[in-house]
């Protein structure tokens, strides 16, 4: 118990730091890349304390799967509200961008901040570690180096596994985003937690690439590029089928719609037919 109580300790400074950051700088549009690495860093810092609950509370704390699922719905939750328009994922700054939403510039600076963010996240979380506030934190911090890698499985099985991990988030996540935040925030953190869930003997699911490089690039068995390739390339190709799926095209690329015929709203009259011949 005295393990969790540090833990919430924990997610708790980490929602009061983005948003703290959210509040201040919200007037400021210009400013939006920060709020992507405000909501990075909470998402990965986060992430990183409910997999060592998994990894080391499981087994040392006596806490069963249904917490750690629970724990890790509920900082979904907390971050879809914290986080408000900052997606906190790389795809989705992307995927705004391949739909002409945004500018080239303004979805650079929020990719970079993505990264930054769970960079960040990853050193913050190291330093709480070595605090070893509690015996799981002991223990973290010794595995620390030693880190075991979310891949489980070949790089193709992988590669797949995030690709359809990623296009199913993103295919529910566009036919969400118009709908009330009281039906998105919940719906989308049961569905990446179920990715999350299911998907945890292959690669955990992320569909997230700064996610993933906070949580298991640092770790041993892969190297950067087979790492990339899956968490990045995977994910990065299940969104875009996603897109293709739900729009027809891709506007950045392609004008014409390759997929649906969009018929006309508006029919001649027979009349009008006859009278024009």
């Amino acid at each position: 118990m005295a393990g969790l109580n540090a833990s919430l300790g924990y997610f708790l400074a980490c929602v009061i730091f983005a948003a703290s950051v959210r509040a201040l700088l919200k007037p400021y549009s210009r400013l939006s890349f920060i709020l992507e690495f405000a909501s990075s860093f909470m998402l990965a810092a986060c992430c990183l304390e409910v997999q060592t609950i998994v990894e080391v509370g499981e087994w040392a704390g006596g806490l069963g799967p249904d917490v750690t699922v629970t724990i890790l719905f509920v900082v979904l939750f907390t971050h879809g509200v914290i986080s408000g328009s900052a997606a906190g994922n790389p795809n989705v700054s992307l995927m705004r961008y391949l739909q002409m939403e945004t500018n080239t510039l303004p979805t650079l600076l929020a990719v970079v901040s993505q990264f930054a963010g769970a960079h960040a996240a990853l050193m913050a979380a190291g330093y709480y570690w070595s605090l070893e506030l509690t015996d799981m934190h002991m223990i973290k911090n010794l595995m620390a180096r030693e880190c075991s890698s979310s891949l489980l499985v070949s790089l193709v099985q992988g590669f797949f596994t995030e690709c359809v991990c990623a296009l199913v988030f993103h295919l529910i996540h566009l036919n969400l985003r118009h709908r009330s935040v009281f039906i998105r925030i919940p719906l989308v953190a049961v569905l990446l937690t179920f990715l999350s869930h299911t998907a945890r003997g292959y690669t955990s699911g992320f569909a997230n690439p700064g996610l993933a490089y906070g949580i298991t690039f640092h770790c041993s068995g892969f190297t950067f590029a087979e790492y990339a390739l899956v968490y990045w390339l995977g994910s990065f190709t299940g969104m875009t089928v996603a897109l293709l799926l739900y729009m027809g095209h891709i506007p950045r690329i392609f004008a014409k719609n390759l997929l649906y015929f969009q018929k006309t709203r508006f029919k001649v009259p027979r009349g009008e037919k006859k009278k024009s011949s």
